[in-house]
């Protein structure tokens, strides 16, 4: 035993220390990566682009069915458009009622770890006010394919494919489960007129 502990201390010394002894545990990991994805899921509805595409690295693609968009400047320049489009949208609204808003969920999150990689895949729904009465409904739902890098101890999403299985151009491809057989992305939806 005592020779372990000194073998141990030597290699810490060198800074040798085994991987599985430095590395983060699941749990650990599991945690930060469930955090990640609450703090995506805060950042869209508040349309906090800063925060929101720092839950990305910075080459991360967002693959939604509007097209591939690639790199932190192209993610946050996407959020600051909506959000400048919810604006507008309110500006106009003389109906007296409260704002619009939305609120995402996520559940069912199945995270696989390897190293300073992992892949994610969960549920998520999503509820909205943005009717003409202002009643609470859950307006659409899917699923989120990941795929997550460790990068300075922070864990961040490389890739996220976001299946919106209400509008049929976005739902999964087929019925397989996205657990075993991770779909090749959502499909892309033609542009569709904006309302006036």
């Amino acid at each position: 035993m005592r020779s372990t502990l000194s073998t141990f201390a030597a290699a810490v010394l060198l800074g040798t220390v085994p991987t599985a002894l430095t590395a983060g545990n699941y749990g650990e990991d599991r945690a930060l990566i469930e955090d990640l994805q609450a703090r995506y899921l805060f950042a869209l509805d508040f349309r906090d682009a800063e925060a929101y595409a720092g839950t990305f690295t910075e080459d991360g693609v967002l693959d939604y069915g509007a097209g591939q968009i690639r790199g932190r400047k192209a993610i946050r320049e996407m959020v600051t458009g909506l959000r400048t489009r919810a604006k507008e949208q309110a500006a106009k609204d003389t109906s007296g009622l409260r704002p619009s808003a939305g609120r995402h969920s996520i559940t069912n999150i199945v995270i696989k770890v390897n190293g300073d990689k992992a892949t994610s895949v969960a549920y998520w729904s999503h509820m909205g006010n943005d009717n003409p009465d202002r009643k609470t409904i859950v307006n659409s739902f899917g699923h989120y394919e990941d795929e997550l890098m460790k990068v300075n101890g922070e864990w961040l999403f490389s890739k996220r494919k976001i299946y919106n299985e209400v509008i049929p151009e976005w739902a999964a491809a087929g019925s397989e489960n996205p657990v075993v057989h991770p779909g090749p992305g959502p499909k892309l939806r033609p542009p569709q007129p904006r309302p006036n």
